[in-house]
Order: C-alpha cells, then sequence, then structure tokens
C-alpha cells in the first residue's frame, strides 16, 4: 500500500500538479503531474505525493474505491515510477471501473513514462 505519507492532502499541492504541471491522458487515466515542488527540499516533505481524483461517472463508492486502492497498489508496487519531489495527480476515467489490473498498470507505466519525458524536455528548455 502507498505510505500515508505519500498522499496529498491540500488543496494547493492539487492546485499545483494541475494548473503548473504537465498532462498526459489515456483511456483509463489522465495524470497531472509537476516534476519538482517547490516545498519538497528540506521541510521533510516525502519525496513524492500522489493525489486521487475519482469522480461518480466511474460508479458507485464501491467501485469508485475499488478501482482508487487498485492504483495505489500499482504505485506502491512500482516506486520507480514517481521521481523524488514530484506532485502527481491521477484521475480516473469512467472506463478504468472495467479495466483489469494489468491494464491499469501498463496504462499507468506509459502514461508516466510520457511525464517523465516531458519533465525532461521542460527542464532543458528552463535552463537553456
Amino acid at each position: 500500500m502507498l505510505p500515508s505519507a505519500h498522499r496529498m492532502r491540500r488543496r494547493s499541492d492539487f492546485a499545483l500538479a494541475v494548473k503548473s504541471g504537465q498532462r498526459a491522458a489515456g483511456r483509463l487515466l489522465v495524470l497531472h503531474g509537476s516534476a519538482a515542488r517547490p516545498d519538497a527540499e528540506g521541510t521533510g516533505q516525502p519525496d513524492c505525493l500522489v493525489g486521487f481524483v475519482v469522480p461518480r461517472s466511474v460508479g458507485n463508492s464501491v467501485v469508485r474505491n475499488r478501482v482508487q486502492r487498485r492504483i495505489r497498489h500499482l504505485l506502491a508496487t512500482h516506486p520507480y515510477l514517481m521521481p523524488a519531489g514530484s506532485a502527481l495527480v491521477v484521475r480516473v476515467l469512467p472506463a478504468a471501473s472495467t479495466a483489469s489490473s494489468s491494464e491499469l498498470e501498463s496504462e499507468l507505466e506509459s502514461l508516466m513514462a510520457r511525464l517523465k519525458r516531458r519533465w525532461a524536455t521542460e527542464r532543458v528548455e528552463v535552463r537553456v
């Protein structure tokens, strides 16, 4: 399970990831992420923060919680997906309610790879 210290709780963290970060969309999930959080250095904050947005269109509360638990488990068992100091918001789309765990895993890995590529080009452009 993803440690609770890595859970996004503050509205400002969600806003940082969604508004000032990059976006990668797939059939099951949409990832919003910011590569570097300004408060991550020297404050005792965890390396990365993860937040979830699971709307009612995904299903009833049982279905929404099940999908969220499955994605949280995938993020916990694949720590290499999230770089240190990052903020990630996972928005779940309705198709995820009927997807298998392997489909969720492959989509999560591909979207995180896409976000990491965008973060790498963003850092190069800012420094030049």
